[in-house]
């Protein structure tokens, strides 16, 4: 399971920003999916990619009018001559995973995927889409500025696991650590550390412990 956030979070609708999407430049489409891992998932820290869109629209085709490589590849071959094709529509102001001192925006509330988890595209299936809390490649991903949410252990560097009141940072890939210390941009408060394997059975795969090797979670007060 690739989310890296838990079921339970409480915030106001108006701290949540609907404008900014996952940049995918250079990135292979295949590997967004259910069953991975990476710059995709819902629980990571993002930041701006780039300012320049506010000049032009919002929303559309790309700047050159042809749209993204990547995001038309993946409604079909785009490289054959004299062959119709369809361009993909996108979200023009894009985020990344942050990182460090990065000047974070916000934790992304839905993943990106491409595909779900047996390879089906995920394009043509949109109900599995809402299912599976997830937006498509160039549409727009909710980002959390300010509220309470609960994030499993794979969204937490491992050996920098905050503790009840510790101060939360910005760790690699996106990932939340201790501060520590550490100098990284702080993004928060832990208000809370738990284990549903000390509640369940601790030999039965934990769907909402991330990636089901442990069911530790972590309730974080994101505040930026």
């Amino acid at each position: 399971m690739a989310n890296r956030l838990l079921p339970f979070r409480q915030y106001n609708e108006h701290f949540v920003v609907n404008l900014f999407s996952l940049d995918v430049s250079g990135a292979t489409l295949s590997g967004f999916t259910h069953a991975a891992s990476g710059a995709h998932d819902a629980g990571t820290l993002v930041k701006v990619t780039d300012g320049s869109w506010a000049a032009g629209e919002p929303a559309g085709y790309g700047s050159d009018g042809q749209g993204s490589t990547e995001l038309n590849a993946y409604l079909g071959e785009t490289g054959y001559p004299h062959v119709g094709r369809n361009v993909n529509p996108e979200a023009a102001p894009k985020f990344e995973v942050a990182s460090g001192t990065d000047i974070v925006l916000g934790v992304t509330l839905n993943q990106t995927l491409a595909f779900d988890e047996n390879g089906e595209k995920l394009l043509y299936y949109r109900q599995k889409a809402l299912e599976l809390q997830a937006v498509l490649p160039g549409e727009v991903v909710p980002v959390l500025t300010k509220g309470i949410i609960t994030v499993a252990a794979s969204a937490v560097i491992a050996g920098n696991e905050p503790s009840v009141g510790d101060l939360v940072s910005l760790g690699a890939g996106g990932k939340f650590r201790a501060e520590g210390g550490s100098g990284n941009t702080v993004v928060g408060k832990c208000l809370g550390v738990g284990n549903r394997g000390d509640v369940y059975d601790p030999q039965s795969a934990d769907y909402f412990a991330g990636d089901g090797s442990t069911g530790a979670y972590y309730i974080i007060k994101i505040d930026l």
